[in-house]
């Protein structure tokens, strides 16, 4: 390997934990509290002062609810605030209660959800509300692990026949005040692949196999491999690379030259 040109270390690249921080640390809760109801949701409701009328009821096919004294309601489609004012008038205009206080809350999530599968800290289904984006549906399922992909695949039915479309993540988060957010619907599943990876071993302080960050060259992936031991040197580095039937081959590099996916990276050992 030539090692002529010496690279020095430019600005920090981008870290994909400083993604995931802020991903963790988005309004979830907002999400939820503007869910729409939908069939087959389950609903607490409760009125102030009125013990009697506490009730736990799911949401029928048709998208309706009964409720103590004014029969049936229409639920669907309707926010929990909304459905709370809808009862809350019914009351008042039936002559049951003077001033009524209806507090609604959805119980189990059913009508209106996402999967969120692969290589994220917490796959499952969430629920969906109009504003949900897919840095919303990564922030509930706890953000991308170790080994996720920032490049994420949505598959969505269009006309009744499945869609797929990758969406890369850092485009949102880096472009969120000039680029529309990517809105989910009903039904979607959004899966995180396994991130593109290096690997590097020899006389390095962790060696395996890691995610390829932005910009990252063959200098700057040797820190990422916790450094160089006492006997390693950077004049006995080695890199292997697929070819295009899949074999690695050793390949000539520069220590500024981009870390590619599948690369080994072999640290030699100084000679005193």
């Amino acid at each position: 390997m030539r090692t002529d040109k010496r690279v020095k270390w430019l600005d920090k690249h981008y870290s994909l934990s400083l993604l995931l921080a802020v991903l963790l640390l988005l309004p979830v809760q907002h999400c939820i509290a503007a869910y729409n109801i939908g069939p087959d949701d389950v609903l607490h409701i409760t009125v102030y002062g009125y013990d009697d009328l506490k009730t736990e009821t799911r949401v029928s096919a048709d998208g309706r609810i009964s409720f103590p004294l004014i029969g049936e309601v229409a639920a669907s489609g309707k926010s929990t605030m909304e459905l709370e004012e809808a009862i809350a008038v019914a009351l008042i205009s039936g002559g049951f209660i003077q001033d009524a206080q209806v507090n609604v809350t959805v119980s189990e999530h059913v009508s209106q959800q996402v999967s969120v599968l692969g290589y994220v800290n917490k796959p499952g289904r969430y629920p969906l509300d109009s504003d949900s984006s897919i840095v919303d549906l990564i922030a509930m399922a706890e953000g991308i692990d170790e080994l996720g992909d920032t490049k994420v695949v949505v598959t969505r039915a269009v006309d009744g026949k499945p869609q797929k479309q990758e969406l890369d993540l850092r485009t949102y988060m880096e472009n969120g005040q000039n680029i529309a957010p990517f809105k989910m619907r009903q039904g979607d599943v959004v899966y995180v692949p396994k991130a593109p990876l290096f690997y590097i071993y020899g006389e390095v302080q962790r060696p395996g196999g890691y995610r390829i960050e932005p910009d990252i060259s063959v200098v700057k992936a040797l820190p990422i491999g916790g450094g160089l031991t006492l006997r390693g040197t950077e004049n006995g580095i080695v890199v292997k690379r697929k070819n295009g039937r899949g074999d690695l081959q050793e390949v000539d590099v520069e220590l500024g030259d981009a870390v590619l996916k599948d690369d080994v990276i072999y640290v030699g050992e100084r000679w005193f």
